[in-house]
C-alpha cells in the first residue's frame, strides 16, 4: 500500500526553512529550561509529596489553595485528576512539607488545612483509618461483647472502610448511610454519630518519594538516555559510517530536546513514565532514521553518477509513503491515548504525541541533510568523501 507514487519533493531545498523551524522551537525549549519555568520534574525526580484528595462536590481550585496557604502550605501544585464527575484533586507538595521520617506528615496537614469548623472532640470518618474506627466502636462497646470484641470490631471497622471507600468512592456525605450498609451492624452504625463528623473530603492516596531517592532516579535516566544514544553511535557507526551514527545521535538530541522544551514551555511535569516514552521514542526516531539510511546506501550503489544531495532527496521521496503510514497509524493511536487515557498517562501520551511528531520531522528534516552538509565539507576540505557504495559491516 502507497500513498504517493513517484513523488519528487525537493527536501534538501527546503533545508534553511527545517533548521529555521528547529530553531525556533529548540532555543524556546532552552530558554524555557534555563531561565522561564525550569525543567519541571515531577515527584519521582524532585522528591515531594502528592495527596489525591476526593470531594463530595465540585471542588473550588481557587478555595482549596487559599485553604493551604492559610495552612502554611504555600505554592503547591493543585489540578483536578481524573474525570470532572469523580470530583478528584491532586495535591503536588514541595520538599519543604514532604518528611521521610513522618510519612504521613503531608497527609495531615493538608486534612487540617482543609477540615472546617471541625466538632471538638470528634473525628472526620471519611479521613479516618480503620484502626481509629475499630478503637473507638471497642470503647463503646455497643455489642457488648467484652473481652471477644477485638476480632468482631476490627471486621466492623473494616466494613465501614470498604463501604466508604470502595462502594462510595472515598467520601460519605451522611452518617445515616451506614444504616443497612453491608457488614455494619445496626448497633455500631447507631453510636457513630456521637463520635464521629463527616468532612466534604476525603485523602484517597498519598504518594511520597524523598529527596535521595529523586536525585538517584534523575541520575538513572540521564544515564539511561545517554547510554541509548551511545548504543546507537555505536550501532551505526558499525552498520553504516560513523558519519551516519553522528546524525543519528544529533536527530535524536534534537528530537529529545524538543520533547523537554515542550514539556517545560507547557509546564507539564516530567515523570518516570514520561522518561520511559522518551526512551521509546529514540528507538522509535533512530528506526525511521535507519530507513532512510539504507535506502540512500542503496541508491549510492545504483546513481553512482549522481550527487548526493539528488541521492538523498530520491531517497527520501522513495520511504515517505512508508514513513506517513508507520508514523500515521502510530500517532493516530497515541492521539487517542492522550485524548482519552486519562490524568495517569497524560505526560506519558504528550511525550508520545510530541516525540512521533518531531521524530518523524527530524528523520526527513534533519538527520539526512548532516550526511550532504558533512559530504560538501569534506569535498571542500579536499577530503575522500564517506558516502560511497559500501557493504554493511
Amino acid at each position: 500500500m502507497e500513498f504517493f507514487h513517484d513523488v519528487n519533493i525537493d527536501f534538501l531545498g527546503k533545508k534553511w526553512y527545517f533548521l529555521a523551524f528547529s530553531l525556533v522551537f529548540s532555543v524556546a525549549g532552552i530558554l524555557s529550561m534555563l531561565f522561564w519555568h525550569g525543567i519541571p520534574w515531577g515527584v519521582d525526580f524532585r522528591g515531594g509529596t502528592l495527596v489525591y484528595v476526593k470531594f463530595s462536590h465540585t471542588p473550588d481550585l481557587n478555595a482549596v489553595r487559599s485553604d493551604m496557604d492559610r495552612a502554611g502550605l504555600h505554592d503547591p501544585k493543585i489540578q483536578t485528576y481524573g474525570p470532572l464527575a469523580n470530583n478528584e484533586v491532586l495535591i503536588d507538595l514541595g520538599l519543604r512539607e514532604t518528611s521521610e521520617q513522618a510519612l504521613d506528615q503531608g497527609k495531615t496537614k493538608i486534612i487540617s488545612a482543609l477540615e472546617r469548623n471541625a466538632p471538638a472532640g470528634k473525628i472526620d470518618l471519611n479521613n479516618a483509618s480503620s484502626l481509629a474506627v475499630k478503637n473507638y466502636v471497642m470503647d463503646k462497646d455497643p455489642l457488648h461483647l467484652g473481652s471477644d470484641a477485638d476480632q468482631k470490631y476490627t471486621a466492623q471497622a473494616q466494613a465501614i472502610v470498604n463501604y466508604r471507600d470502595k462502594v462510595l468512592g472515598g467520601v460519605l456525605s451522611s452518617l445515616d448511610q451506614l444504616k443497612g450498609a453491608p457488614g455494619v451492624d445496626p448497633a455500631v452504625a447507631a453510636i457513630m454519630p456521637d463520635g464521629f463528623f463527616l468532612s466534604d473530603f476525603g485523602v484517597r492516596n498519598v504518594e511520597i518519594v524523598g529527596p535521595q531517592v529523586g536525585g538517584q532516579l534523575r541520575t538513572q535516566a540521564g544515564l539511561a538516555t545517554l547510554y541509548s544514544l551511545l548504543g546507537m553511535l555505536v550501532y551505526l557507526g558499525f552498520r553504516f559510517e560513523w558519519i551516519y551514527g553522528i546524525a543519528a545521535v544529533i536527530t535524536v538530541f534534537h528530537d529529545t530536546l524538543i520533547t523537554v522544551g515542550a514539556f517545560s514551555l507547557t509546564k507539564t511535569d516530567i515523570s518516570l513514565t514520561v522518561i520511559a516514552a522518551i526512551l521509546t521514542l529514540i528507538g522509535y526516531s533512530n528506526n525511521d532514521t535507519i530507513v532512510v539510511f539504507d535506502r540512500i546506501r542503496e541508491n549510492i550503489k545504483l546513481m553512482r553518477r549522481e550527487k548526493l544531495s539528488e541521492i538523498v532527496n530520491r531517497s527520501i521521496n522513495q520511504t515517505l509513503s512508508r514513513t506517513i503510514l508507520t508514523a500515521g497509524l502510530t500517532f493516530l493511536t497515541v492521539l487517542a491515548l492522550f485524548l482519552f487515557g486519562g490524568e495517569v498517562l497524560r505526560g506519558f501520551s504528550l511525550a508520545l504525541v510530541i516525540g512521533i511528531l518531531i521524530g518523524t520531522y527530524s528523520s526527513i528534516a534533519i538527520a539526512a541533510p548532516i550526511l550532504v552538509a558533512y559530504q560538501d565539507w569534506r569535498i571542500e576540505k579536499g577530503k575522500r568523501p564517506v558516502a560511497i557504495p559500501g557493504k554493511a559491516r
